[in-house]
C-alpha cells in the first residue's frame, strides 16, 4: 500500500507539473550551442534516467519491470496486473570555447527542465500499451559579430562600423503512444504513433555605428517563428533469443518513418524605426526535418551484469537537400555552407549490481552503470562533419527490497567539435549533464494488484 501511495503522488505530482513543463519546453533555453542555429537543434538523449547512464543503449531491452522508451515492441514484456511508471528531470552545463584572432573566447550556460513522463501497462495477455512525452530537440544561442574595417566595403566607407547579434531559442516535444505484442514465443512486434509540437524562434539584429556623431541610422531585425505540429510513427521489433533462470540475451531493432515536419513559418525582415517598417518578408533556412532511423541492439542480462550495445543510422540527406551560409567566420575570415549530412551513433553500455538478495547490506542492492557512446554531428561544413562523444555514470538506488522501484541518478560529460575547432576556428562544445529519475513499479512484489477483480467489496 506504502508503494501504491507514494506512486499516486508522484502521479499527481506529474499531472500538476505537466503545464508547466510543457510551457518550458516552448518558451525558455534548454540547450546553449551555437551548433543549434541551423536546422531542428541539439537532439536530446532519448530513454529514462537509467538508459542515458549505460550510454543511451535499449532498443533491445525487453525487462519485465523497466520502462523502455526506444522500442515499443518491449511494451509486450509488460507483466499482467502490473503498472510501470518513470518520471525524470535534468540539468546541464555547457561550456563554450573558440579562438578568434589568436584571442581566446569562453561562454558558460546552465539550464533545468523535466526529461521524461511515461507509463506503461497490460492492455491484455502478451499486449502492452506505453506512453511517454519527452524532449526531442532544443535551440538556444546568443552570437555577436563585429565587422572588420575593410575600406573597400561601402557600410564602412558611408557608415562605419556595423555589429550583428543573433539569438534563437526553442524546443520540440515528442508524445508517443504505441502497442506491443509478442506474437509468437518470446518474439514481439510493436508500433507507435509519435506527435511532435513546439516552437522554435530566431532572429539577428543588424546596428550600424557611425563614424562619426554625427547621423542615426536605424537597425534592421530579421526574425522568424516556426511553430511545429506534425504526426509521425515507429515500428519495432524485440526478440529474446534466450532466456532463463541464469541468463537474458535479447535482440531488438526499430524504424522511425521520420519526415519533414513542415511547420508554419512567420518569416519577417523590419527596420527598427518606430513603425518597424517591413523590408522583406520570406527567409530560407535548412528545412525543419526529421530523419529516418535505424536503430538495432544487443541485450544481455544476468543476475550480476547487464551489458547493451546499440547501433543508430540516421538519414538526415533523404528529405533535405538545402544548405545554408554561415557568417563571416574562421580563421581566414570566409563564410561555410552548412548541409545536414546523415550520422552513426555507436552507444555501449554496462550495469553491475554486487548482490540483488544481499538482506543486511543496502548498497549491494545498488545498481552501479557506465557507458559511452561515439558519432558525428547531424550538420557539416562546407563538408566537414563534427565530431561528438559522451562517457556516462549512474546508479539505481531500490526503494525496497526484491523491488523493482527505482531511484535514479546519472551524469553524463560530452564534447563536440574537438576535430575541427583549432583548424576552421569553430566552437569546442563541454557540457555536463546531471539527471534524477523515479522508475515506480506496481505489480505482484508489492501486492498491489492493479488489474484485477477485487474478491470482496
Amino acid at each position: 500500500m506504502q508503494v501504491k501511495n507514494t506512486l499516486i503522488k508522484l502521479v499527481v505530482a506529474a499531472a500538476v507539473m505537466l503545464p508547466y513543463a510543457v510551457s518550458a519546453q516552448t518558451s525558455s533555453i534548454n540547450a546553449f550551442s551555437p551548433y543549434t542555429m541551423y536546422g531542428i537543434g541539439e537532439i536530446n538523449t532519448p530513454g529514462t534516467t537509467q538508459m542515458r547512464s549505460m550510454g543511451g543503449v535499449g532498443v533491445a531491452m525487453g525487462t519485465p519491470g523497466k520502462i523502455n522508451l526506444l522500442n515499443p515492441a518491449a511494451y509486450s514484456t509488460i507483466p499482467q496486473k502490473s503498472f510501470l511508471f518513470s518520471f525524470g528531470l535534468e540539468g546541464q552545463n555547457y561550456y563554450n570555447s573558440q579562438k578568434v584572432d589568436n584571442v581566446s573566447k569562453n561562454t558558460a550556460y546552465n539550464t533545468f527542465n523535466f526529461h521524461d513522463i511515461a507509463f506503461q501497462m497490460p492492455v491484455a495477455k502478451k499486449l502492452g500499451l506505453g506512453f511517454s512525452l519527452t524532449p526531442y530537440s532544443s535551440v538556444g544561442y546568443r552570437t555577436k559579430y563585429t565587422q572588420d574595417f575593410d575600406p573597400n566595403d561601402p557600410v564602412w566607407g558611408n557608415v562605419g562600423r556595423v555589429q550583428y547579434v543573433y539569438q534563437g531559442e526553442g524546443d520540440v516535444t515528442e508524445v508517443k503512444v504505441g502497442l506491443g505484442w509478442e506474437i509468437f514465443k518470446n518474439f514481439s512486434l510493436g508500433v507507435a504513433a509519435q506527435y511532435y509540437w513546439g516552437d522554435i524562434d530566431r532572429s539577428f539584429v543588424m546596428t550600424p555605428t557611425p563614424i562619426t556623431g554625427d547621423g542615426t541610422f536605424s537597425s534592421t531585425v530579421g526574425s522568424d517563428n516556426y511553430s511545429i505540429s506534425s504526426i509521425k510513427g515507429q515500428v519495432g521489433v524485440l526478440w529474446k533469443a534466450i532466456m532463463n533462470q541464469k541468463r537474458m540475451l535479447t535482440f531488438g531493432a526499430t524504424y522511425d518513418f521520420g519526415g519533414n515536419l513542415n511547420p508554419d513559418v512567420t518569416s519577417r525582415i523590419y527596420i527598427g524605426d518606430l513603425y518597424n517598417s517591413t523590408v522583406k518578408g520570406d527567409t530560407t533556412h535548412l528545412a525543419l526535418a526529421l530523419p529516418r532511423q535505424l536503430s538495432v541492439g544487443a541485450y544481455y542480462m544476468t543476475s550480476k551484469w547487464t551489458l547493451g550495445l546499440d547501433y543508430v543510422y540516421q538519414n538526415w540527406t533523404g528529405g533535405n537537400k538545402a544548405t545554408e551560409m554561415t557568417g563571416v567566420s574562421g580563421p581566414d575570415k570566409s563564410a561555410y555552407e552548412v548541409a545536414y549530412t546523415n550520422t552513426s551513433m555507436v552507444k555501449v553500455g554496462v550495469e553491475y549490481t554486487p548482490n540483488y538478495y544481499d538482506v543486511r547490506r543496502f548498497m549491494k542492492r545498488w545498481a552501479y552503470r557506465a557507458g559511452f557512446r561515439y558519432g558525428t554531428y547531424n550538420q557539416t561544413y562546407d563538408g566537414n562533419k563534427i565530431g561528438e562523444y559522451a562517457v556516462t555514470l549512474g546508479v539505481g538506488v531500490p526503494v525496497k527490497f526484491l523491488g523493482s522501484s527505482t531511484i535514479d541518478v546519472g551524469v553524463e560529460y560530452g564534447r563536440r567539435g574537438y576535430n575541427l575547432s583549432e583548424r576552421l576556428g569553430l566552437v569546442r562544445q563541454q557540457y555536463f549533464k546531471f539527471s534524477v529519475g523515479f522508475s515506480l513499479f506496481a505489480g505482484a512484489e508489492n501486492g498491489e494488484y492493479w488489474f484485477r477483480r477485487p474478491k470482496y467489496d
